[in-house]
């Protein structure tokens, strides 16, 4: 019989989650990889494909050449775009392709960082890029999602994935939720100056999470996401942080961060449901979506954020 997984999204074999070893990063994804869902840049960035065969990345090609403006999606896997059937149906790819076409995307995301890791990675490549007219940090789920793990393990800077073993007692909802936005506003700080520094216009999205865009998910999230149950922890050590309530509190915490930094906030998980049909298949698993799902999103960032 064959599984939802290899029914629905057999695509998703190709989505190895094998990283390099990186210095400063931890890991970071390969350089030069070619797969049948997505390709890097020399550096490991995902290319952005555009209008008529124009490729954007942070260390390859660029089609205004090595001075020519251009936007920054950043964050983690989502925005990488795990989940996704090519190169051409991620957010970065639908901004420059369809929503917000006036000037390419760079996607800068490393698969599993946090808000500290994001951070680093754009500031340990900014040498890299030309001049940025836009910042939009897609964000926030890894930090929550970490905050599981135990004191020692945060460190002065939060936790990271792989950093030891999951813990037998988990803090309270409201702890996770005050200790992830406080990093992520922290974190925000760093990036409002670079943004400054930079003379480009930072926002930050919440990104979503299926339980947090609609309490129930269609029949084949659900299949999807009880098969992943089986292989995974997600269920039994996050299911504390997976209500609509949760997301609303965070939601509401980082919307405060923002507004003491001036950095404009969206929560994308409203956006979303807003946008989207009652019948509209969103998301792969609980943290990833499909191609309709990410070109909505990329739909609701032009719409909101005001891309002209």
């Amino acid at each position: 019989m064959t599984s939802p997984r290899a029914e629905f999204t057999p695509h998703m074999e190709h989505y190895t989650f094998v990283l390099e070893d990186q210095p400063y990063l931890g890991y970071f994804q390969y350089g030069n990889e070619k797969t049948p869902v997505y390709s890097t840049d020399r550096h490991g960035f995902r290319v952005t494909p555009g209008p008529g065969g124009l490729r954007a990345t942070v260390g390859d090609d660029r089609p205004d050449g090595p001075d020519g403006p251009v936007r920054v999606l950043a964050g983690s896997s989502a925005v990488f775009g795990v989940g996704a059937t090519g190169d051409a149906a991620t957010i970065s790819a639908r901004l420059w392709n369809a929503h917000a076409p006036r000037l390419p995307w760079l996607n800068i995301a490393g698969q599993s960082h946090n808000s500290a890791q994001e951070l680093l990675l754009f500031t340990l490549f900014q040498h890299e890029l030309p001049p940025v007219e836009d910042i939009v940090l897609l964000s926030g789920v890894n930090n929550l999602v970490l905050s599981r793990l135990p004191e020692e393990k945060q460190g002065r800077h939060g936790a990271f994935f792989d950093c030891g073993p999951a813990p037998d007692v988990i803090p309270s909802p409201e702890q996770r939720v005050a200790h992830a936005s406080e990093l992520t506003i922290r974190h925000l700080g760093g990036w409002k100056a670079l943004a400054d520094a930079l003379d480009a216009r930072l926002t930050f999205v919440l990104q979503p999470l299926a339980p947090w865009v609609r309490e129930e998910p269609l029949p084949r999230e659900k299949l999807l996401f009880e098969e992943l149950d089986e292989v995974s922890n997600f269920r039994r050590f996050h299911n504390d942080i997976s209500t609509l309530k949760v997301g609303s509190a965070y939601a509401d915490r980082l919307a405060a961060g923002c507004a003491r930094l001036d950095v404009p906030f969206l929560d994308m998980n409203v956006a979303l449901a807003e946008a989207a049909g009652p019948a509209d298949w969103l998301f792969i698993d609980r943290v990833h979506l499909t191609d309709l799902g990410y070109d909505l999103v990329a739909r609701q960032l032009a719409d909101h954020i005001d891309l002209v």
